[in-house]
This record gives C-alpha cells, sequence and structure tokens, in this order.
C-alpha cells in the first residue's frame, strides 16, 4: 500500500504543477495586448524530503521571460512616445495555447495514473476483505 500512496502522491503533485502552470498561461493570454505585459513562465523542481527526492515535482519560482518588448506604432495610443511608439507584449499566443494544450493534456494523465492507483487501492482491499 506504500507504493500506492507514494503514486498517488506523485500523481497528485503533477496535477498541482499543471494547474499552476495552466494558470500562468491564462494570465499570459489575458494580458496579451498589455503593453509592457512579459511573459510569466514557470518551471517544475523534484521535491525533496529530508534531501532524497521524493518523486513529486513542484514549480519552482515564476520568472518573467526577458525577450525584447516589441515596439509598437500608434500615435493615438496614451503610452506612445513623441514617435508614436509604445513597448508592447511579449507574449506569442500560438506559443501560449500550445502550452496550454500540453498542460491540459499533462494534466489529464497524472489523474488517470490517480484514478488507477485509487482503483488498484480499492481492489487490493475487495481481495483483502474476501
Amino acid at each position: 500500500m506504500p507504493d500506492t500512496l507514494s503514486a498517488l502522491d506523485i500523481a497528485a503533485s503533477g496535477m498541482r504543477a499543471q494547474s499552476v502552470r495552466l494558470r500562468h498561461v491564462s494570465e499570459n493570454i489575458a494580458n496579451a495586448d498589455t503593453p509592457g505585459y512579459r511573459r510569466k513562465l514557470v518551471s517544475f523542481e523534484a521535491a525533496m524530503d529530508f534531501g532524497r527526492p521524493t518523486g513529486a515535482v513542484e514549480p519552482s519560482h515564476t520568472r518573467l521571460d526577458r525577450s525584447h518588448l516589441p515596439q509598437v506604432h500608434d500615435p493615438s495610443h496614451p503610452l506612445a512616445d513623441e514617435d508614436g511608439n509604445y513597448l508592447g507584449s511579449n507574449v506569442d499566443l500560438v506559443i501560449e495555447t500550445a502550452d496550454a494544450r500540453e498542460a491540459s493534456r499533462s494534466y489529464e494523465a497524472n489523474l488517470r495514473i490517480f484514478e488507477q492507483s485509487r482503483q488498484m487501492g480499492s481492489a487490493l482491499l475487495d481481495l483483502i476483505r474476501r
């Protein structure tokens, strides 16, 4: 049973990590047209327990994408300088859509592992009861 609990913990950590990633992706998409907005990035690191890797993952600190912000020419914009330019957002909707799909699929895979582990634990308890 400890292996089953371990599998449940690992799958749950994957679901938590992917939900954080999906939240950042949705923030990026929502701010795609916000002037000066920098894309948020999240990466994962191995969870440690007293210096030993547990097999689980945790989201690390949120980073900002440091790629250049595009110059947008719109003299009527309130943030435009004397030349009519302002800094746009470095969010690419195609990349964000692909990241959202990848995070969603990874979440679903972890959910299936979670459900399978739970079913195996229930089947084991049923066998023990007989």
